[in-house]
């Protein structure tokens, strides 16, 4: 905490004792639980966390080091006037280049319209790009939002973060071993793979695009029904992003002074934050605390190049080491460390103790998942599934296993998602270890859809479920007037035939039909002479494809015309689900009372 101050010092913020005043006001009101000697940043065991997410979750970016400059203590002018000093604490660091200001407002936009009950505010995007790549290393991106090269933190081996063996063979973070964290918004490659937007319309979906990793962290934000305006969800929804207490108290400094007031300054030259979370594990040069560490560090700050699998950090120069310029260079020491007798001759030394091992954890004993009597999953286009889907966790030994986080993903081509309109959703097992996805919500798209679950942390073979989307039926089909249609030769019907569609008595909307003037009631071949509709060109058509009803099951007909046969003619009307109606047409020369039919009918 002294050297993060002492580093707010150097940057012209105000004295130590009202900083550090300010920082444990805000601990003391929105930090309770927060342990500070946790070198992980991790939530402490009483910390809130989300539904489902638990302190061994890498959450969005795998636990990655994260940015821990704090804002500055006097409130952000909404705009700088033309005679503000760019150098002055709140000017500076109110600033949100203009592309990544733009693409959060884009965001917050977008979600508005596709999950308005989230009310995600863009304040919020602002404070986690802030806290995780500084804005996108101050707005360096072009002008589609690409960052100008790419922004990828450390590997994930294990060594002070999270152990994340590598889940996209080097696509996204060019590493084939470990995933990295990547793009302004650090999302891992296996969170992106599902999390993933096109924010900026070009067809891609790409980590590295600030339209695309702002949408993206706004969905992630807006999942499991979450509404951020209510204190409780907003924590839930942090915390998913990176379970750390630390983090969430971070994220939550710049929100509120985002919202006190922010404006826009030119791409490029936003202000770079100096201090980083992983600065108490490791030891920073003394340049780190206005740049970041060296790529080859364990630290290595979001947005340079990880160390290469499978190599060590060199450690930095102790400042007594010969040549580091702080002593003269002395005799050679002796092989042993002063004060540490040396092995007498012809003795053994004794083994080295190996460290202790952590105990297993649930996850750890996993052996692989079971069907916990999930049966058949059938539902209509648009209908909620009535099945849930049931996973187990076993042992090798069939025995279950609790507290085991299990991810289900809607696999393939389709619009069929879990409700909330997910794709993805993730739970924990219970003391059965059972895990009961979120109900499955059938989209347009027929066919079958494939659901996996898998074991978060462990490699285990997934286990897939089959659903199965119908398309939408009517059992029942009637007309909602009873007027004569009636109509002379040559002309036109005065009305137009509408029909409304139910299924169990209820309005079965969007359900496919089709209309055929028909020779007779017995055969429903297409008759060659009566009644007609038109097609765009102008032509003659007495079969419609393709007619859908509307979400109240109403269907509204063309015009009808007639050519010069008179008589009484049968159109019919079927739709998905085989429910069909016949309608009565008559064509008559006018003061005629009741032609007689046509030999066709």
């Amino acid at each position: 905490m002294a050297a993060h101050f002492g580093r707010r010092l150097r940057k012209g913020a105000a004295t130590t004792a009202v900083a550090a005043a300010a920082v444990a006001a805000l601990s003391a009101s929105q930090a309770p639980g927060a342990t500070i000697g946790d070198p992980g940043g991790r939530a402490a065991p009483d910390a809130t966390s989300a539904p489902g997410e638990s302190t061994d979750d890498p959450g969005a970016t795998g636990n990655s080091p994260y940015y821990t400059d704090l804002p500055p203590l006097n409130s952000p002018n909404p705009a700088p006037s033309a005679s503000t000093d760019p150098l002055t604490p709140g000017a500076s660091e109110a600033g949100i280049p203009a592309t990544v200001l733009d693409a959060y407002k884009k965001a917050e936009a977008a979600l508005r319209e596709s999950k308005p009950g989230c009310n995600l505010p863009w304040q919020l995007l602002a404070a986690i790009g802030k806290v995780e790549s500084g804005q996108a290393r101050g707005g360096r991106v072009d002008a589609d939002g690409t960052t100008l090269s790419p922004i990828i933190g450390p590997q994930l081996d294990g060594n002070g973060f999270a152990l994340i063996r590598d889940t996209d063979n080097g696509e996204y973070d060019g590493n084939s071993a470990y995933d990295n964290a990547v793009g302004p918004m650090q999302f891992i490659p296996s969170t992106w793979k599902w999390a993933g937007r096109d924010g900026n319309g070009d067809g891609r979906k790409d980590p590295n695009n600030i339209y695309d990793a702002a949408l993206a962290a706004g969905h992630y934000l807006c999942r499991f029904g979450w509404d951020l305006s209510d204190r409780a969800d907003l924590d839930k929804a942090i915390l998913s992003y990176n379970p750390s207490r630390d983090y969430l108290n971070t994220v939550l400094s710049w929100l509120e002074y985002y919202r006190k007031g922010t404006h826009e300054i030119p791409d490029g030259t936003g202000t770079l934050p100096g201090g980083r979370s992983d600065d108490r594990t490791t030891s920073p040069s003394p340049s780190s605390s206005s740049a970041p560490s060296s790529p080859s560090a364990p630290s290595t700050a979001p947005g340079t190049t990880p160390a290469a699998p499978g190599t060590s950090p060199k450690p930095s120069p102790s400042p007594d080491k010969p040549g580091g310029g702080s002593s003269s260079p002395g005799p050679k020491p002796p092989a042993s460390s002063p004060g540490t007798p040396s092995t007498p001759p012809g003795t053994t030394q004794p083994p080295t103790a190996p460290p202790p091992s952590r105990p297993p954890t649930p996850t750890d004993t996993v052996d692989h998942l079971e069907n916990a009597g999930t049966g058949r999953l059938t539902a209509r286009a648009g209908d909620a599934f009535t099945e849930r889907i049931r996973a187990r966790a076993e042992t090798d030994e069939g025995k279950a296993v609790a507290k085991v986080r299990i991810r289900f993903t809607v696999l393939g081509d389709t619009d069929t998602t879990f409700t909330g309109g997910e794709s993805v959703a993730t739970v924990v097992t219970d003391s059965a270890g059972v895990a009961v996805a979120p109900a499955l919500r059938a989209g347009e798209k027929t066919g079958d859809v494939t659901v996996r679950a898998t074991v978060v942390g462990r490699i285990v073979p997934g286990l897939d479920y089959r659903a199965t989307v119908t398309e939408r039926t009517a059992d029942t089909v009637v007309r909602t007037g009873d007027e004569a249609l009636t109509c002379t030769p040559g002309g036109e019907f005065a009305h137009r035939v509408e029909v409304r569609a139910t299924h169990d008595g209820a309005p079965a909307g969007k359900v496919a039909a089709t209309a055929t003037l028909i020779t007779s009631a017995d055969d429903p071949a297409v008759n060659d002479e009566g009644p007609y509709f038109k097609d765009d060109d102008g032509k003659a058509v007495r079969t419609l494809n393709g007619l859908e009803t509307d979400a109240d099951g109403l269907l509204t007909l063309p015009q009808l015309h007639a050519d010069d046969t008179t008589g009484t003619f049968l159109l019919r009307v079927t739709t998905a689900g085989g429910a069909t109606l016949t309608v009565e047409l008559t064509v008559a020369a006018a003061g005629t009372a009741s032609p007689g039919p046509t030999s066709g009918s």
